[in-house]
Formats: C-alpha cells, structure tokens, sequence
C-alpha cells in the first residue's frame, strides 16, 4: 500500500524556512501515534510484529547503551557539550558543500575475485573492491583521535557483476551491526535484482566488518562508542566513501546507480539524496530520521537519557540540533521527487512509522509503502520488492 504527497519543489539547502525542524518538531513526537493504513488492512500482523521489535529494540538498545556508557560520566558530557557547537553551526548554515566535502575522482584500489559458485551459476562474478578512504574528520578537535582507528580507513566493497560490460548499478548499505553479505543477500533477496540484469555494491560501513576495532567486541561498536561528535563523523565519513564508491563505479562506464539500505543504511541512502545528484534513485528501508528522538523511546537508552538531560543543562531540542548536520530532514533532497520511494513497517518499533512520515512530509511528493512487518521481519515483503523493480527500472531503463 502507497501513499504520495503532493509535490514541493526541491533545492540545496536547510528543509524549513524560518524555525528548523530540530526546533519545530514537538518534545513528545516519539509518543506520536504510529497509526498507519496497514494497522486496518493487517492489524493481527501489526501488532505482533510490533510485539516482537519491542523485544529486539531492547536488546538493540543495551548495545548501543554499552558503546556510549563511557560518555554519560561528568568528563564525558562536558566534552560532548563543548563540541556540540561547531555541528550546531554548520546544520544553521545549511551550506552542504563545506558538510560533505567532495572526495577526489582518482584514488587506488584493490580487486580480489572471490569464489561464489551461486552466482557463478546465474553468469556472474563476485569482486572484493578495496580502497582507503580520503575522509578527515570535519571538527579540527576530533581529527587526529579519529585518524587513529587506523583499520576503519580501509573500505571493503562485495561487488557483483555480470562480467559482460558495466550494467546499471544498486549500491546497498547495510543496517547497524548486521554487515554480514549473505545476510543482507538473503533478506533483500539481492541475487534476485541481479537476476533482473543489476550489477550489486554491497558498500561496508565504518567501524563494521573489517573496519572494526581490534579489541571492539561486535561489529559496529565503533559507530557510538567515541562519542556524538565521532558519530557525526562517522556518519559524514559514510557518505563521503560512498561517494568515493560513486566514483568508482561512474570510472568503469556504468550506464547510472541508485541506492538502497535498511535502517542506519536507510539513514544514510536519505541522506546521499541531499548530496550527490547522480543517484537515479534513492531507496530507504526502515530508515533511521532523528536518532536523538529515537533515543527517547528505546529503553534502557531512555530510561538512562531522559532524566539526566535536564540536570546537565540540555534537552531533546539541543540534542537534535547537534545531530542535524547528518539527518536527511535537514537538507532538500536532490533528486525529484518521483525518484525517491520510502519503504517502511507498520509494525517497526526500531525506526517507527511516525519517523517515516516525517521523512514523507519532508519528501514532499515521494512514495511511501508499507508493509505489515517489524523492522526485521518485513511480511508481505514480494509486493515491495515487485515495487522496487518497478521503480528502479522507470528511473534507470535497461
């Protein structure tokens, strides 16, 4: 089930005139009501879908908790604190070239053919893609601390391709912590769009994989760990490899590329949207809008959050606001809107319908569809995937 908004004209730049949204969205949006049409047409599926992310996104929740305990201690808050501003500045002034530094078109790499007897068998070949990323933390306080996780400068890229010529392209990004490729192989059914004639880039993010700590005990405990200053960075540096990847693939002749990724990597496929207008489509699943509201609603985080921002002198607003300068909500998206489909759960309590809403809102125009699942497990998820053939093949035609 789609639905569309009536369209508004894009352009670079901050979303809302006058009052931003970090300021303009109510304290209590993460008790909105998540309502959505599937809720009348699958309300049994809904609800215990939901009932089971309940108990997922606790679980999720105390990871995460574990990574950022560190920074909840005095020293820590006042450092966070004292480098809030400069992110706070640079979502004010809404200029995206000086956020999202354009990576340079030439740099080395690394290709290792991989055996895959699997998609050997559809006519295809499996690539290990490597490159060190050119990324320098934006904050000067930040740069040298975060240039010391030396292993997450090196970015591993799975590429499939039909080995023929250089085909239409879908880059993929994983979820937090789930950057294993044949689960994400699996649960977005990939050799399937390869099948369909898709050359596939299954892009690593930082601090997963390979990328991770030595001593960091899961994949992705990087991503929080350090603080919200090096999650910003982490972010930025996301979209600044992908882009490097872009590169790449727009070097090898691919005829164009598009994007897709489920929950952080849906964050960050919205937000490549507001960057680089060479994207024939973007496609978030599940995506991540506003971590710092998010955070209200996931306990233990919350129960942990909530009462100490009021006693270290900040609030829900501030912590929006500091985390602006990577949320999709903040920047106009490039492309038009007939080239940006939302796919999302009506059942989803990680990243929940009121959040893809707010991403809709802010698409004006775009599609959004649901589907009666929870964010990791997407019932009826065939009718979304014939969707997503669909749309891709009307934005990039064979």
């Amino acid at each position: 089930m789609t639905e569309r908004l009536a369209c508004a004209a894009t352009q670079a730049g901050p979303a809302t005139p006058g009052q931003p949204w970090w300021q303009a969205l109510p304290v209590d949006y993460h008790r909105h009501d998540p309502r959505t049409p599937a809720h009348d047409d699958h309300p049994v599926k809904v609800a215990l879908s939901a009932s089971l992310d309940y108990v997922l996104r606790t679980g999720l929740a105390s990871a995460v908790g574990t990574a950022m305990l560190p920074h909840f201690g005095p020293r820590g808050i006042a450092r966070e604190k004292s480098l809030m501003p400069f992110y706070q500045a640079l979502a004010d002034r809404g200029e995206r070239e000086a956020v999202f530094i354009e990576p340079p078109r030439q740099f080395s790499y690394s290709r290792e053919r991989l055996r895959d007897d699997g998609l050997a068998a559809l006519g295809g070949c499996a690539d290990q893609l490597c490159f060190d990323s050119t990324f320098e933390a934006l904050n000067p306080a930040v740069r040298a601390a975060y240039a010391r996780h030396t292993r997450n400068r090196r970015v591993p890229v799975r590429h499939w391709t039909h080995g023929d010529r250089p085909r239409r392209t879908l880059i993929f990004v994983h979820g937090y912590s789930l950057d294993a490729y044949w689960v994400n192989r699996a649960m977005f059914s990939l050799r399937w769009f390869f099948r369909q004639g898709w050359d596939i880039a299954l892009f690593t993010l930082p601090f997963h994989g390979a990328r991770r700590g030595r001593f960091d005990p899961f994949s992705g405990f990087g991503y929080f760990s350090h603080g919200i200053a090096q999650t910003s960075e982490a972010m930025l540096q996301s979209i600044h490899e992908l882009r490097m990847l872009m590169h790449y693939l727009e070097r090898r002749g691919v005829p164009g590329m598009g994007i897709s990724g489920l929950s952080l990597g849906g964050y960050l496929s919205a937000l490549l949207a507001a960057v680089d207008d060479r994207l024939a489509f973007a496609i978030p699943n599940a995506a991540v809008v506003s971590p710092a509201d998010m955070l209200m609603e996931w306990p233990p985080l919350s129960t942990l959050i909530s009462p100490a921002l009021p006693l270290v002198g900040l609030d829900l607003p501030t912590l929006r606001h500091a985390m602006a300068v990577h949320s999709p909500l903040t920047w106009r998206p490039l492309l038009d809107p007939d080239r940006l489909l939302i796919i999302a759960g009506a059942g989803d309590r990680f990243t929940g319908p009121r959040y893809q809403h707010l991403l809709h809102r802010h698409w004006a125009g775009s599609q959004l569809h649901w589907f009666p699942g929870n964010h990791v497990l997407h019932l009826h998820q065939r009718d979304y995937l014939r969707l997503m053939r669909d749309f891709m093949a009307r934005c990039l035609p064979a």
